[in-house]
């Protein structure tokens, strides 16, 4: 939105030419998503439990698990939402179908996550919908998709199939690429689920695999970059780096609640804690440089349960 209003008051006001370039609004998503987590996260988490909305325990995990995992709110897939959208709506180009094509994926399979959330809540187990039902509905998102991004891009490149590291080897899909799409895109989403169902692991994997396709997105969609690197250029697939930028700060944030001392603590506990996680700096060293405040959970800094259910199904 932001950025269709000062695109068209670069005319009157040449300072806002900053605005189009991919660099500053990626960032500036990135800033957009980590303010907006920040500041509505931690209310949420404790609204919903509050209000006792927890995700019912299977049965027939570990024990240590199931004891852990009693009474942790759910739905946490909304922060997510909020936090990727409000990125993405404000600074991204809205006339891009490649970002309509993420939006819409994104949000329906979220969606469908929500409704599975809800359905286990309401029926007090965890079974949520049924898997026939759960594997059409992403189908279904998965097509509706595919067409969006068939009918509003006219690329010969999206039924092309490039292999890293061999400049030469190409493999053109035809009409087989809404299959393969297909299998991309639900799969991803139940990838993801799995992962995540391990106390939160899907949070590092998907900051490097966001952090990945920002750049391979970025430099695909830079006709100087593309040729100095010989990869193909793809007109407009650029703007996925303003998507990909507002999923890391996100995902950051949510790392940080698998952190002990962190979840209802300060902002700056939390920047400071991701920072922690990612570059492996030992928490116990950054006491000095800590304020008051800070010292006393640097020391014991250590993983223990999300304060949060974070996704369910495609959250």
């Amino acid at each position: 939105m932001l950025y269709n209003l000062f695109s068209n008051l670069v005319e009157s006001y040449p300072i806002f030419n900053v605005f189009r370039y991919l660099t500053v609004r990626t960032g500036l998503s990135m800033f957009t998503s980590m303010l907006v987590v920040f500041f509505i996260g931690n209310p949420i988490i404790n609204y919903f439990a509050s209000k006792k909305i927890h995700n019912p325990i299977r049965s027939d995990g570990p024990t240590d698990h199931i004891v852990k995992k009693i009474g942790t709110p759910t739905m946490g897939g909304v922060l997510i939402l909020i936090g990727i959208f409000s990125g993405v709506l404000l600074w991204s180009d809205l006339s891009n179908a490649y970002n309509w094509f993420l939006i819409f994926i994104v949000g329906g399979l979220g969606i469908l996550g929500a409704y599975d959330d809800y359905r286990k809540i309401k029926s007090g187990n965890s079974g949520g919908v049924s898997f026939r039902f759960k594997i059409v509905s992403q189908i279904l998102i998965a097509l509706i998709g595919i067409y969006i991004l068939t009918y509003h891009v006219n690329s010969p490149e999206l039924k092309n199939l490039y292999f890293p590291f061999f400049k030469n080897l190409v493999i053109n899909l035809g009409w087989f690429f809404i299959p393969f799409y297909l299998f991309i895109i639900v799969g991803s989403s139940n990838a993801v689920n799995l992962t995540d169902g391990l106390d939160g692991l899907a949070t590092v994997p998907v900051i490097l695999v966001a952090s990945c396709f920002a750049f391979i997105s970025y430099v695909t969609g830079n006709i100087v970059f593309s040729e100095y690197l010989h990869i193909p250029y793809i007109e407009g697939v650029g703007e996925v780096a303003v998507f990909c930028g507002s999923i890391i700060p996100v995902w950051f944030w949510l790392a940080c609640q698998a952190l002990d001392g962190v979840g209802v603590r300060s902002s700056t506990a939390e920047i400071i804690c991701a920072w922690v996680t990612v570059i492996g700096i030992e928490p116990s060293k950054l006491s000095a440089y800590a304020a008051p405040e800070l010292e006393n959970w640097t020391d014991g800094c250590a993983l223990k349960e999300p304060k949060v259910s974070i996704i369910s199904t495609n959250w």
